[in-house]
């Protein structure tokens, strides 16, 4: 009832899953990574031992088809089981139990397994594996594409209902507090895997903010920015046009107020988001 991919980039470290479903909030059940160790999918009368289990295998060094053998091994459910693992050195391993609904079944990859149960033919898991080798950009915008490519292509046979994506990298989530770099899900929705993908934008541009442009720091833009601080008594005195001790401080104190801190920089430059923010939250000078 779940198509999945679990994946690696060699050049990030990054490792992650995602998954959609005719299955209410397939993200809470299917999806398991650490950074660093790797990433794993359970499902099919999923078996969530499997996650923290199997984590803890691959954090030990144990290769992903030996980790994948062992879990399996001590099962009695095993032949209604699917289970894709890969490892942070991007070993990839897919298992598919005899008694697992039609269509059901896997394949590996360089860096990534796909496997599906209960879909619509085998050409999902094909549209996926060839989309995810095809895809440019970050572990996320691959794994993205490559379950559009399955949900398009026909994926559950029974319907839609959620999507989930996870990927991991160290130090990288929210406050850099936690490796949680991308965690989004849809639980419910008519069209589950084009909501995740809608939601993605948004916190892409939002959160992630992977593309903010750096601005000049021109007088004209400072004078602009002081003025706008001004507004908001964060910035006191004429505007100067200097990128400044003070106009440094005033903005500071602004992007903390919105958890923008990580917008900041200490070059002679602006960010572009930063900026956007401030003149959304002021009146034109």
């Amino acid at each position: 009832m779940t198509f999945s991919i679990v994946a690696s980039d060699a050049r990030t470290g990054d490792l992650g899953v995602a998954c959609a479903s005719r299955f209410a909030a397939v993200g809470a059940v299917v999806p398991w990574a650490k950074a660093g160790v790797g990433a794993i999918a359970t499902q099919s009368w999923a078996n969530t031992d499997y996650g923290p289990e199997g984590l803890e295998l691959l954090g030990s060094g144990t290769p992903a088809r030996q980790v994948l053998d062992r879990l399996i091994l001590g099962d009695k459910g095993r032949e209604q089981r699917q289970l894709g693992i890969v490892d942070a050195r991007g070993r990839a391993a897919t298992f598919t139990g005899a008694k697992c609904m039609p269509w059901s079944g896997g394949t590996t990859g360089d860096r990534f397994a796909c496997q599906g149960n209960l879909l619509v033919g085998e050409q999902v898991i094909a549209a996926m594996a060839d989309a995810f080798r095809r895809a440019s950009g970050d572990l996320v915008d691959r794994l993205l594409t490559a379950l559009v490519a399955g949900d398009v292509t026909g994926g559950d046979r029974r319907g839609r209902q959620a999507a989930a994506i996870v990927v991991v990298r160290d130090s990288e989530g929210y406050g850099k507090r936690n490796d949680r770099y991308v965690d989004l899900r849809v639980d419910d929705h008519p069209q589950a895997v084009s909501e995740l993908a809608r939601i993605f934008s948004v916190y892409d541009a939002e959160i992630l903010v992977r593309n903010d442009a750096a601005l000049p720091a021109s007088r004209t833009l400072v004078t602009e920015v002081q003025h706008r601080l001004a507004s908001r008594r964060l910035y006191s005195g004429p505007p100067s046009g200097e990128l400044d001790e003070r106009t440094r401080m005033a903005l500071a104190l602004f992007a903390g107020e919105y958890a923008l801190e990580d917008r900041l920089r200490d070059d002679e430059h602006l960010s572009e988001t930063l900026i956007r923010e401030l003149r959304d939250l002021t009146p034109d000078p």
